[in-house]
């Protein structure tokens, strides 16, 4: 791909110099240039996350479940139904107001709250980087139908200019033959 060629694309389809354009756009035009697929970001892959991003997801799917929630209102609820009637058996092992309950609630919310962070700061990041491989993608279709536009109208002006060419020709053969006499020709 000539660097002219580049030129040339980002002045008759952005409408400035190639050296002006942004990084994306440059890599359209070239994209557009070279006539090369446009292939996905490689950050968008899922399978690449290690083994802790893996489990910071897992823990943000369940966390964030209902599931989760009507499971740990049930715990709750048993913790303290337990230590509740179970002070008059001796059975309460965190009698009221059930401070152990308190402690593993903070712990948990504790350590819950960043892993959650943690996975919608990744989903965040992908969500930018398929917003970015879409805009490529638009802009790229965009162009390449400027770019198709430019060519079918091109190719009009060829065709009308022919048929100009044709009916003046035409045109000139009617004119000789009228002009001369009937006996004549």
């Amino acid at each position: 791909m000539s660097k002219d060629t580049r030129q040339q694309l980002a002045r008759e389809l952005l409408g400035c110099e190639y050296e002006q354009l942004t990084p994306i756009q440059r890599s359209v035009i070239d994209l557009v240039a070279t006539e090369a697929p446009t292939f996905a970001s490689p950050e968008l892959n899922l399978d690449a996350r290690t083994p802790g991003q893996k489990l910071a997801d897992r823990v943000a799917a369940i966390g964030g479940s209902w599931g989760f929630i009507i499971g740990f209102a049930v715990c709750l609820a048993l913790w303290m139904g337990w230590n509740a009637w179970g002070k008059s058996l001796g059975l309460a092992f965190d009698p009221y107001p059930f401070i152990f309950l308190n402690l593993m609630l903070s712990t948990l919310a504790a350590v819950q709250a960043p892993i959650i962070m943690m996975s919608q700061n990744r989903a965040a990041e992908r969500d930018r980087k398929a917003a970015e491989q879409d805009y490529i993608v638009n802009l790229r279709a965009e162009l390449e139908i400027m770019h198709l536009h430019d060519k079918l109208d091109a190719f009009r002006r060829q065709e009308l200019i022919e048929v100009v060419r044709r009916q003046n020709e035409a045109l000139r053969i009617l004119r000789k033959l009228h002009a001369t006499p009937a006996g004549k020709a």
